[in-house]
């Protein structure tokens, strides 16, 4: 299974507390509209670790009876123990998703051997494609580009969601694994420079908002190798990039797409609503770029 192009993160849409199945398949819909090579549903920005058992199941399972082999799906499947990502992961194959993303391990803050052991495990019970997952400012811990390499050289780990924040790092991840291991970008800010030092995708929190908007980035500089087209992309979408994070996600993200009546304005605690004066900012930018309100700022 090879995996190139934009993914999107899915937010989870609730609806007086529970799961608005409705509300999800017309976000899998306008995803497949808008021309994605993916959908990531059950991760950080789908707020899995406020899912119940049955509830992350259920929504990997609407995921991909809505995407209806249009698109693959890779399930949100990590946990801090490993014997319940390998249950998740089974699951999710049982459930006909594509591949499983995985993060590293948070809070009990495995060592570099340990991660090699928690992601080998997993792997050895299941045929399903393991994408990794690194976003040390989540688990308080970063998986070196020397384990990652390691990792690579197991059968079904195919790919990592890299999410450090460092270019470096994934210069290094590139030079390790000979260029063969598949490296996506997780951080929309750094999707462009990730993609210049051996990145060939995006797994993405804006694109809930914007997809055909992030494929053309990608387009400009993987397909078109017109550089100064996806810089001019980026620089055009990066104040969106950047203040999509203008609380933790995924609040911003969420509040947007509340904004844009694409879902209702709910979470789960401990997350909660934006402050009225971030989510002012945020209308006031969603406005400049034709989201709500008035026209699209040009360029």
């Amino acid at each position: 299974m090879e995996l190139r192009g934009v993914f999107t993160a899915l937010v989870t849409p609730f609806r007086n507390g529970t799961i608005d199945e409705k509300a999800l398949k017309k976000l899998v819909d306008f995803q497949i509209a808008g021309g994605i090579d993916g959908i990531v549903p059950c991760g950080t920005t789908g707020e899995a670790p406020t899912l119940s058992y049955e509830e992350h199941a259920r929504v990997i399972e609407l995921t991909v009876k809505y995407a209806a082999g249009k698109v693959p799906v890779i399930a949100g499947t990590g946990s801090n123990c490993t014997d319940e990502a390998i249950e998740l992961t089974t699951t999710a194959k049982k459930l006909g998703a594509n591949a499983c993303l995985l993060t590293t391990p948070y809070y009990n803050k495995p060592t570099q051997e340990g991660m090699v052991s928690h992601f080998t495990a997993i792997a050895a019970e299941t045929r399903l494609p393991v994408v990794l997952y690194n976003i040390p400012g989540r688990t308080g811990v970063n998986m070196t580009p020397e384990t990652i390499a390691r990792l690579a050289k197991v059968k079904n780990i195919i790919a990592i969601k890299e999410a450090s924040g460092s270019v470096t790092q994934v210069s290094e991840i590139y030079r390790l694994t000979d260029g063969k291991f598949t490296i996506l970008s997780g951080d929309d800010g750094l999707f462009l420079p990730m993609m210049s030092v051996g990145a060939v995708g995006v797994i993405s929190v804006f694109s809930n908002i914007m997809p055909k908007e992030l494929k053309a980035l990608y387009k400009a500089f993987m397909i078109e190798k017109n550089i100064a087209k996806a810089i001019k992309l980026h620089t055009k979408y990066m104040p969106l990039f950047q203040d999509l994070f203008i609380e933790t996600n995924p609040i911003p993200i969420k509040e947007a797409m509340y904004r844009m009546g694409m879902i209702a304005r709910e979470y789960r605690l401990p997350l909660c609503p934006i402050t009225e004066k971030n989510g002012d900012f945020l209308a006031g930018l969603m406005k400049e770029y034709g989201l709500i309100g008035k026209k699209p700022k040009k360029g």
